[in-house]
């Protein structure tokens, strides 16, 4: 009861911001979705809302200790995945096989890590997606203007900074004014560093 009230008020404030997604992602049965620019709590108001008018049911991962009494069934409802970073076989490889099990997955990442990035983006998403042989969706949110967009699936190819320029180039031309994607091109060209992993909550 309390993850579907949640669900109708993350649904009804996008309504009431007057939030639209340009779009909508491709009948796929499994997925990475990855969200960006995060710039404000806000971007999870539209991702929240944009996916439920979508008609997505919308999984994320999170650390398995929230996973815990009187939390457990309302994180699960809500679509959480518990992860334990220090097990043996590693975060990413236990993502993988929750994918395998399921029949439809939406998994949405905020690839950035956090609202403070400087706009490169953590390989976490990435590694599940090739690992799992599933398609990224990349989307976008331009807080300002109330919109976003979804993009055609990318198939990840394991070649990590050619794939990366595929999302990075969809980016700059949906908001081609926005400095952090231009870090993410740039990243994607090998020029600075990608980010060492973080939190599994963060898209490492």
């Amino acid at each position: 009861m309390l993850s579907r009230i949640v669900w109708r008020v993350l649904r009804g404030l996008y309504r009431v911001k007057g939030f639209r997604m340009i779009g909508r992602p491709a009948a796929i049965p499994k997925f990475v979705m990855v969200g960006a620019p995060h710039t404000s709590n806000w971007d999870f108001i539209f991702f929240a809302g944009a996916v439920r008018e979508m008609g997505i049911e919308p999984s994320f991962i999170g650390k398995h200790s929230l996973f815990k009494w009187p939390m457990e069934r309302f994180m699960l409802d809500m679509g959480g995945i518990p992860i334990n970073r220090s097990a043996p076989k590693g975060y990413v490889r236990s993502v993988i096989e929750r994918i395998e099990a399921a029949e439809k997955m939406a998994l949405v990442v905020a690839p950035e890590g956090s609202r403070s990035s400087d706009g490169r983006w953590r390989s976490g998403f990435y590694h599940i997606a090739n690992g799992a042989g599933i398609p990224i969706v990349p989307a976008w949110f331009d807080r300002e203007a109330g919109r976003g967009g979804v993009g055609a699936p990318i198939w990840p190819t394991g070649d990590f900074r050619a794939d990366m320029a595929k999302i990075a180039a969809f980016y700059t031309s949906a908001m081609p004014e926005c400095d952090r994607f231009t870090v993410l091109t740039e990243q994607a060209r090998g020029e600075i560093a990608t980010p060492k992993s973080g939190s599994s909550l963060r898209g490492d």
